[in-house]
């Protein structure tokens, strides 16, 4: 028996995957590290290339249904799921703020720019603490988000060097349409906001917890470890979210992603009745973590395999 908890973010389906890999080994039977295979045995057909394989929960009930019964009955394992642990403390912002870390940007300054926005309009951009993307690839982000047209909030890490991969006078061209906010920001207050629609991340699981809780459709940009995971869970089975296209797992420092590929990923979440149709799953799923909270099960505060 082994203890989880919330420092081990992961998910159900990504235990059950990582086990029938061990178990049935279908990636010795492709002929190449880019050739498909399929996960035996699990709920969903998912697919997956050795490329994408990681380095081999923190969840709830209603997220993923048929990998939390999959992981009891053929597992033979006990589950207990905790949900978002941030809505345990939903109504602390401050908490929401901070999340243990030391902000780059004050709480009320995020939220007046936010403020001044109307509803379903930005698109937040952030890929955790430790991804180190490529200069040129910072470089396709800034110009797929000018050439999109679409308002944001793009979180980049901090550098005692000069940005040079910046396009020239972005940012003045960006003001007002863009916030750019080097270091750590309030993740939770920025996608609990009404202006906040859709997310671009690499799909840590917290990140995923974190924009399924939000009800915002997602771009999911996988980099290493579970993440590719995260996006099947995210694109194909709970559909609330599009892949950018990423196809090998590149340890920290992402694939190249082209402009067009970021500005039509983008689109697809915050444009036409596709979009509306994941945002309204997604808006199902947040209700869902919602209320598997309100219900303060004992079961729900703790999760143990």
């Amino acid at each position: 028996m082994v203890a989880m908890t919330p420092f081990e973010a992961t998910s159900l389906a990504i235990s059950a995957r990582g086990k029938c890999i061990s178990l049935y080994e279908p990636h010795k039977k492709v002929s190449s590290d880019s050739e498909p295979f399929v996960i035996p045995n699990l709920p969903d057909e998912i697919k997956m290339t050795r490329m994408q394989l990681p380095d081999l929960p923190f969840s709830f009930y209603e997220l993923e249904p048929a990998y939390a019964d999959y992981y009891r009955k053929l597992l033979e394992r006990k589950a207990w799921h905790i949900g978002r642990a941030s809505l345990y403390n939903r109504d602390n912002a401050e908490e929401k703020e901070q999340r243990g870390n030391e902000i780059s940007i004050d709480q009320n300054g995020c939220l007046k720019w936010l403020d001044s926005k109307k509803p379903g309009l930005i698109v937040y951009v952030c890929f955790g603490t430790l991804t180190n993307l490529s200069d040129s690839q910072l470089m396709e982000i800034a110009l797929g988000l000018e050439a999109l047209g679409q308002q944001f909030i793009w979180v980049v890490r901090e550098s005692k060097n000069k940005e040079e991969w910046l396009p020239e006078e972005f940012e003045k061209r960006m003001e007002g349409r863009g916030l750019i906010t080097r270091g750590w920001a309030p993740q939770l207050l920025i996608l609990d906001h009404e202006a906040v629609r859709g997310i671009v991340t690499h799909r840590g699981w917290n990140s995923t917890l974190e924009g399924v809780s939000a009800g915002v459709p997602m771009v999911t940009w996988p980099v290493s470890s579970e993440q590719f995971y995260n996006e099947k869970l995210v694109t194909d089975v709970l559909k609330v979210g599009v892949s950018v296209g990423v196809q090998n797992c590149v340890r920290l420092k992402g694939d190249s992603i082209k402009r067009e590929a970021i500005e039509n990923a983008v689109t697809k979440i915050m444009v036409g009745d596709e979009a509306e149709e994941m945002r309204d799953r997604a808006k199902t799923f947040a209700k869902m973590v919602r209320q598997a909270v309100k219900r303060e099960d004992p079961l729900t505060l703790i999760s143990i395999l």
